[in-house]
C-alpha cells in the first residue's frame, strides 16, 4: 500500500469539519466504547484498513477484550459476547452503510428504535456517517495504517543492521 495523499495538508479545514463531527460524537453521551465497535464494524465492512486498525487499537485501551474484538464481523453468532444496545448499533451500522442495497428497512428501523431514543439514534447514526465518509477519504488516498508503518520502519531497521 503506498500513500497517494495527505488530505489533512491538501484540505486541512474540510478535515478539520469532519473533526467536529468527531468531537460532536466524543461527547454525545453514547460510550465511546460503543462509538468505536460501531466503528470498527463500519470500517471492516468497507474495508478500510486505516481505520480497521485504528479502532482496534482504540478498543485495546479502552478495555474490550481481544476475544470481543476479533468476533465483531460474526457478532451474530457470539452469542452472550455483545449485549443488546451493542448487537442493535451493529445491525444498524450494517443496514446503514448498505444503504445503497438495503434502502433501510422499516424493520430495521423498529428494531433498533426499541433499544435506542431518538437522540441516541440520530448520534448513531451520525457516527455510522461519519465513519463512512471517513473510510472513503482513508481508502480513496491509501491513509497507511499505524501497524503497517511500525511493520516497515521494523524491517527498514533491520535492514541497516
Amino acid at each position: 500500500m503506498s500513500h497517494r495523499l495527505d488530505y489533512t495538508q491538501a484540505a486541512p479545514q474540510g478535515y478539520k469539519a469532519l473533526g467536529s463531527a468527531h468531537s460532536y460524537l466524543l461527547g454525545c453521551g453514547l460510550p465511546l466504547a460503543l462509538i468505536d465497535l460501531v466503528y470498527l464494524r463500519v470500517s471492516q465492512l468497507n474495508g478500510c484498513a486505516y481505520c480497521v486498525d485504528a479502532h482496534s487499537r482504540d478498543l485495546l485501551k479502552a478495555g474490550v477484550s481481544l476475544e470481543k474484538m476479533v468476533m465483531v464481523p460474526v457478532w451474530r453468532d457470539a452469542k452472550g459476547l455483545f449485549d443488546r444496545r451493542e448487537s442493535a448499533a451493529l445491525a444498524w451500522a450494517e443496514v446503514v452503510t448498505g444503504v445503497a442495497d438495503s434502502q433501510v428497512p422499516d424493520a430495521d428501523y423498529a428494531a433498533i428504535s426499541a433499544v435506542f431514543n431518538d437522540k441516541e439514534l440520530a448520534d448513531l447514526t451520525l457516527a455510522i456517517a461519519l465513519m463512512n465518509a471517513l473510510n472513503r477519504v482513508a481508502i480513496s488516498f491509501r491513509k497507511v495504517p499505524a501497524s503497517v508503518k511500525a511493520h516497515l520502519e521494523r524491517q527498514e531497521g533491520q535492514s541497516h543492521e
